[in-house]
């Protein structure tokens, strides 16, 4: 279990990076580069900066000023983000104090408890990044096919499949701590189980020679006192 405890802290510290990187990352949503001209060829969009870059490979970046200008969606995204990389922190602080292999935490059932809250904080965070970039590329892909749209179209960026990478893999760390939990559990109690059943038909075992001896040698003695009085009262009958 330990073996399982650590790929999944280590899935989980990875998804970790990769959301971090992708809230982060200017690359949410860009322009075709299929036309290279001297100037500005494309444009490229994220949470907290829009960038405009040229053939040359010079990039200018512009933050947003405000944030009652933007659209709802990307303050949906900014905050699901956020919420995902402070799940995805305390859960890698969770896990590492909680597993088999460090000597932090307590006893057995208070680490096992931690490595269970720590499992599901990287399921939250998973599904917290997968909910921001999916809403993310929904609306690009929304505003891409709609033959109604005559703004500028955008296809999806890099730091979509960097999220959606973070994400899978927060899930798979948390459902292994889950499941490592759950099957640790079950095996202590089978040999707690084991022991007990053992020791009580050790105890039956050895107990029952002594019980039978014991009510071997504690028989009463014979009662001859009627056999006595009536030989007595057949000796007075007689005469």
């Amino acid at each position: 279990m330990s073996v399982l405890q650590i790929l999944a802290f280590l899935c989980g510290l990875g998804g970790l990076g990769a959301t971090i990187g992708a809230t982060v990352s200017n690359e949410w949503r860009q322009t075709s580069r299929a036309s290279s001209v001297i100037t500005v060829t494309w444009v490229l969009q994220g949470l907290w900066k829009n960038c405009a870059g040229n053939a040359i490979g010079a990039v200018h970046c512009r933050p947003h000023h405000t944030i009652f200008q933007l659209a709802g969606y990307i303050q949906a995204c900014r905050a699901l983000m956020i919420t995902a990389i402070c799940l995805g922190f305390f859960g890698s602080i969770s896990a590492l104090i909680g597993m088999k292999c460090t000597k932090i935490g307590g006893s057995d059932r208070t680490k096992a408890r931690i490595v269970c809250i720590a499992g599901v904080e990287f399921l939250l965070s998973g599904i917290c990044s997968l909910s921001a970039c999916s809403l993310y590329a929904h609306q690009i892909t929304a505003e891409f096919f709609n033959p109604t749209y005559v703004a500028q179209k955008y296809e999806l960026g890099a730091a979509l499949f960097i999220g959606w990478a973070g994400s899978i893999l927060c899930i798979l760390g948390g459902t292994i701590l889950c499941f490592s939990i759950a099957g640790s559990s079950s095996e202590s109690h089978s040999q707690a189980k084991y022991i007990y059943k053992g020791a009580a038909s050790h105890s039956h075992i050895s107990s029952f020679p002594r019980g039978q001896a014991q009510s071997v040698n504690q028989r009463p003695p014979p009662d001859y006192s009627n056999s006595s009085r009536m030989q007595h009262f057949d000796k007075n009958a007689y005469v």
